[in-house]
């Protein structure tokens, strides 16, 4: 009698437990997300906050941008991939152009991301910012020597200036927002006037930094994050920020940001990702991890970036990026910018 109640118990339990299973996945639900992610830092707080809270796990694939491009266009529809994560939007533009990406329709997500730095077909979403600023020597430079990104080629900048090369997608996004803001024309005359100083090149943004600092050069266009882990490490490291064109166009921005794969298998749990991702509290993680700014307005910098002051950002939608990214380069040949 007693062996038969205790099966009674044991077999209601199961199915009570089956059927809590049940409901608390969903239908369809994953238990794993597949990420191809050409960002590969000031992820992992994030990431494990999803998990905890969710109970979907994530597997990630790390490669450069171009090796994921061509790897989800080779798969096509048999792709295991869910979400794309990249730097820089002139990325994301291409692959949302290129059909690798599907269109989400989050209201979470169009309340957090601000419209400039998300796509305006939703293809795409900023998660980060990062301002590609003017950075000069505290030593050898004074503050109000400086005033916009044209002003670089101010000759008695002649050797003094140091540059990433013009193949380097940072910088072909730069060129490309000031082709959008400035016209063609205008925009060479002011790449043209840097080419004529001499620029230094150099392959890395932190390698520029430590160059501005040991005196190869004065002044330099670098990603403002990078300096800020040099500070962090050594806050008497030489070099600060100085913020261009705040009586015009303002600070040119870009962002790291995330899709859903056109041939996600799992498309809701995958908007649901990228909508935690822009949430306060992965915001916040995003920029204590990588001391980029938060996409999301309603989350503070850091405060070593906040020590450096706020600052006009370029409100250009970041699309356009991708957009002149070819007419950029194509600038960059006839002017001579390597």
């Amino acid at each position: 009698m007693r062996c038969a109640l205790w099966r009674r118990r044991a077999f209601a339990a199961a199915v009570l437990a089956l059927a809590t299973a049940l409901l608390g996945a969903g239908p369809g639900e994953a238990t794993e997300l597949v990420v191809y992610s050409s960002r590969h830092y000031g992820n992992e707080a994030a990431f494990e906050a999803f998990k905890q809270k969710t109970g979907i796990t994530l597997k990630i694939l790390n490669a450069s941008d171009a090796q994921l491009f061509e790897r989800l266009k080779a798969e096509g529809d048999k792709t295991p991939a869910d979400v794309l994560i990249t730097v820089d939007a002139g990325n994301l533009w291409k692959a949302g152009t290129a059909g690798l990406l599907a269109t989400v329709d989050s209201r979470e997500l169009q309340t957090n991301i601000p419209t400039q730095l998300r796509d305006p077909e939703n293809r795409w979403f900023g998660l980060t910012v990062r301002a590609r600023t003017i950075m000069y020597s505290t030593k050898r430079v004074k503050p109000e020597e400086l005033s916009t990104y044209a002003a670089l080629g101010d000759p008695k900048w002649k050797g003094r200036l140091c540059l990433r090369s013009s193949s380097h997608v940072y910088n072909q996004s730069l060129l490309a927002a000031m082709i959008k803001r400035h016209g063609e024309a205008k925009a060479e005359e002011m790449v043209r006037a840097w080419v004529a100083n001499q620029p230094i090149l150099i392959d890395g943004d932190t390698k520029i930094l430590e160059a501005v600092a040991a005196g190869q050069c004065d002044v330099a266009v670098t990603n403002h994050y990078y300096l800020a882990r040099l500070l962090m490490k050594d806050p008497s490291f030489p070099v600060r920020p100085f913020w261009p064109d705040q009586q015009g166009t303002g600070v040119h921005v870009n962002i790291s940001g995330a899709g859903v794969t056109a041939h996600s298998k799992h498309k809701t749990e995958a908007i649901r990702f990228i909508e935690f991702l822009s949430t306060p509290e992965a915001q916040a993680m995003f920029a204590k991890q990588s001391q980029e700014f938060p996409a999301n307005p309603a989350v503070a910098p850091e405060p070593l970036l906040t020590q450096w002051g706020a600052f006009k950002m370029d409100d250009l939608n970041i699309a356009a990026a991708g957009e002149f990214q070819p007419a950029a380069i194509r600038l960059a040949d006839r002017v001579g910018y390597k």
